[in-house]
């Protein structure tokens, strides 16, 4: 799988895991719910800035959002 796929694949499983709707996402951590389908669907490659975004909102390591990387 492609780092973007991946990152896109972690992002999708820890959201849906913490029972949240894209919406939700994007009202904790700042980003325009736009934004988090295109990561989501492995549109966009995210800035560390974004990553450290959504780790907070998820309230998670951002290792987890790059978990399984290659």
């Amino acid at each position: 799988m492609e780092p973007r796929e991946q990152f896109a694949a972690n992002l999708r499983r820890l959201r849906t895991t913490a029972d949240l709707s894209q919406e939700d996402l994007s009202d904790l951590s700042g980003l325009h719910a736009t934004e988090i389908s295109r990561l989501e669907r492995g549109v966009r490659d995210p800035r560390l800035s974004t990553i450290v975004r959504l780790a907070r909102a998820l309230r998670v390591d951002a290792s987890a959002l790059l978990a399984e990387l290659r």
